[in-house]
């Protein structure tokens, strides 16, 4: 009797798409998909408890989907005393087992799990295909194109393309209401509203349960808490965040999407990046339902282009960059920062209330927003001097919806600066004023946002001018920081020195408390 021969398919759980590419073509009742969940995942860095949690869910929840569309699954859970720990090893005892004729398989998202993939033909001896992932708009050759006609890889242009490319909102070729980009728009501070929009949440079914177990067992040394798990682990479930972000959130979502507010979590954005990251929500689908409610009438243009903007603009360029700058980019460090991170990145417990309020939001639920991410913890490593590959492992390890060829370089290059400027043409830095203007948080605090020097001074104003003073050999000629570098030489010489001593004594104070992150 002829051996049927099998086709093995591996579904990482970052692919967790029902009509994913690799599967396409496929015959049901000669393909075998692999689903598998490894130690190597889990610990590479120490991921948060509720972003291991997520994941897992999500598979589990997958590979039900999937054997309920026909598709023969075999899952290994991480507790099965048989698992090898990592794909390659699962890999070699599924081709033990079943002597299929060949893999295909989804390229991996990372450098480290390409090189993986791309290992495996050599190591088994049968043919592998390594198929495109055609849930991103820009192929790696589309980007790299793009990247080749320009000396500057200004994301705008690259935004514009992909506009031009999908034609979401645009109307005889030209952009609706003449403008590209409706950013100036989007910068509106909040207020506590008891009318606020507030995401759906969902209780955690018996294969959730059951995760949330082996997590908080196998995870307790990891960041972060698994108290009140509420995310969508379904494509279902998913999709119901989405339409509920679409109809009571989206139409306020441009004014206030860089607002902070203590104790609001979520504000006006959709929470959608962990179901998009992983493969539950297709990104273009949700960029042309949030069109369709500007055509609809029913949310204004500023809040519609900055949504598609993140989504095909930031996102898709994110992983642009990644890709052509190679694994060794995460090494890059312009500005020579070798600090620690502070010990209370992994507790929150700092007087600073903008950093206690987001990185405290972080720890309880895997999630801050951009500018909480940006402007506020990003910020503040920055200006104190933090290492950029380290300050790249704590947002690796503390988000939900990070993986890494989207959050390095958002880390390292938008964040950091660590590029030099390739991604961004100048350092994301701010004083307290910023924050000011944009939260309620400095009310609160215990420091004065409005003082520089003195025991009750805002640490980031000194610690602004202070960077600012430590870089001008890097930073001086940089046309976006001449009016700051003016202020800064317009100050007398005693209003320097006592500036940079404030900045220097609190930096020693953070260097005394140690990094204890571990």
């Amino acid at each position: 009797m002829t051996r049927k021969k099998t086709t093995l398919v591996p579904i990482l759980g970052d692919q967790l798409t029902i009509d994913l590419a690799v599967l396409r073509g496929q015959d049901p009742a000669t393909t075998i998909v692999l689903m598998m969940e490894v130690d190597d995942e889990t610990t590479y860095v120490r991921h948060h408890k509720r972003k291991i949690a997520y994941i897992l869910s999500a598979m589990r929840h997958h590979a039900e989907a999937l054997r309920e569309s026909g598709w023969t699954v075999e899952y290994t859970t991480l507790d099965d005393p048989d698992n090898a720990g990592s794909f390659t090893g699962e890999i070699a005892r599924a081709v033990a087992r079943h002597d299929p004729e060949r893999i295909v398989v989804t390229e991996g998202g990372e450098w480290r799990v390409m090189a993986m993939l791309e290992s495996w033909e050599t190591l088994f001896g049968i043919p592998v295909t390594i198929r495109s992932d055609d849930r991103f708009l820009a192929s790696h050759a589309d980007f790299e194109t793009w990247a080749a006609e320009r000396k500057s890889l200004t994301m705008e242009w690259f935004y514009r393309q992909m506009r031009t490319r999908t034609g979401l909102l645009m109307t005889d070729g030209k952009p609706e209401g003449d403008r590209w980009n409706f950013d100036k728009e989007n910068r509106k501070p909040a207020k506590n509203d008891l009318l606020m929009p507030r995401p759906l949440v969902f209780k955690p079914n018996a294969i959730t349960a059951q995760v949330l177990a082996l997590v908080a067992d196998r995870f307790a040394e990891h960041p972060g808490s698994l108290d009140g798990f509420d995310y969508a682990v379904t494509a279902e479930d998913a999709e119901r965040q989405a339409a509920n972000f679409f109809k009571h959130a989206l139409p306020q979502f441009g004014d206030y999407e860089d607002a902070m507010l203590t104790g609001e979590r979520h504000l006006w954005h959709s929470i959608l990046s962990p179901y998009i990251n992983s493969g539950l929500l297709d990104p273009l689908d949700l960029c042309r339902r949030a069109e369709a409610e500007y055509r609809a009438g029913r949310a204004p243009l500023n809040a519609v282009e900055g949504y598609i903007r993140q989504i095909i603009g930031w996102r898709e360029y994110m992983r642009g960059i990644y890709w052509r700058e190679g694994p060794d980019y995460v090494e890059r460090n312009f500005l020579d920062h070798h600090r620690e991170l502070p010990g209370w990145y992994w507790t929150g417990e700092t007087d600073m209330h903008c950093l206690r309020e987001a990185i405290g939001q972080t720890l309880e639920t895997a999630h801050a927003h951009h500018i909480q991410r940006l402007m506020v913890t990003g910020n503040f490593a920055l200006l104190i001097g933090a290492d950029p590959a380290k300050v790249h492992q704590w947002y690796l390890e503390v988000y939900v919806d990070a993986y890494e060829w989207v959050e390095l370089p958002n880390t390292l290059g938008m964040s950091q600066f660590g590029d030099g400027g390739l991604l961004g043409s100048k350092p994301y830095i701010s004083s307290g004023a910023y924050i000011d203007r944009m939260s309620d948080y400095c009310g609160t605090c215990r420091y004065k946002v409005k003082q520089r020097i003195g025991p009750d001074a805002c640490p980031f104003n000194a610690l602004y001018w202070d960077f600012l003073a430590r870089h001008e050999d890097k930073l001086g000629r940089n046309t976006r920081l001449a009016m700051p570098y003016r202020n800064w030489h317009k100050q007398t010489e005693a209003d320097r020195d006592a500036t940079r001593a404030q900045a220097a004594q609190f930096l020693a104070s953070l260097d005394a408390s140690g990094p204890a992150g571990y």
